[in-house]
């Protein structure tokens, strides 16, 4: 099998039964994901995708918030999309493809979006700069990618760090600690681009919009 192939399967074998209570558990260390959604400041009518979109929990947020956006989601494990697609219906469009290599003319019949979301994905994804670049290059002139995930933990107790790592290591999550240096490195010299970190660098929060 390929790569692709296999990254599919482990993560239907992982979350084939976690996605019936993923939102309820992941809710309390999943954190920032509202403070990007909150911020985002979409207007009528723009494009918003997820990739790796999950159960839909943030598309659902996105939707409630920007009610008159487009929104669309990638995820490659076909089980999570089975939860998204109750969750959120036939208003939003959902594929299964890779984040580090998809057309979205293919998928969605679009060119581009104006808004990209990756939230605690990349620390999923085993080719995680590759889905960083992947990102950025569907964003249309002047549009928005925004990036939350684990941070380096730096600020909080080395014993919380050790339990959090074994924790995440059971669903296949590696926290991305060069994830401010990679944001750098995919932006170009038009691109504007802030990085910071939230909760004692527990999670990392980075906004990238793509110059003309």
């Amino acid at each position: 099998m390929s790569d692709t192939t296999d990254h599919s399967a482990l993560m239907d074998q992982t979350y084939r039964y976690q996605r019936l209570i993923y939102d309820v558990t992941r809710k309390y260390y999943l954190l920032g994901r509202d403070h990007l959604i909150e911020g985002m400041n979409v207007a009528p009518g723009e494009r918003v995708l997820e990739i790796a979109c999950g159960t839909g929990r943030n598309l659902a947020l996105v939707r409630k918030h920007y009610p008159q956006a487009q929104l669309f989601g990638l995820d490659i494990s076909d089980q999570m999309l089975t939860t998204a697609r109750a969750k959120l219906g036939a208003e939003v469009a959902l594929a299964q493809g890779d984040a580090c290599q998809f057309d979205p003319k293919t998928l969605f019949d679009v060119a581009h979006f104006d808004h990209v979301i990756l939230s605690y994905s990349l620390s999923m994804i085993p080719d995680w700069q590759g889905a960083l670049t992947e990102a950025r290059r569907h964003l249309a002139p002047g549009g928005q990618l925004h990036v939350v995930d684990f941070g380096d933990s730096a600020g909080l107790p080395g014993w919380f760090q050790r339990l959090l790592l074994a924790w995440l290591a059971k669903f296949h999550v590696s926290p991305r600690v060069t994830l401010d240096r990679a944001m750098r490195s995919c932006a170009t010299n038009t691109d504007m681009l802030t990085v910071q970190t939230l909760y004692r660098s527990y999670a990392f929060y980075g906004h990238l919009t793509k110059g003309a």
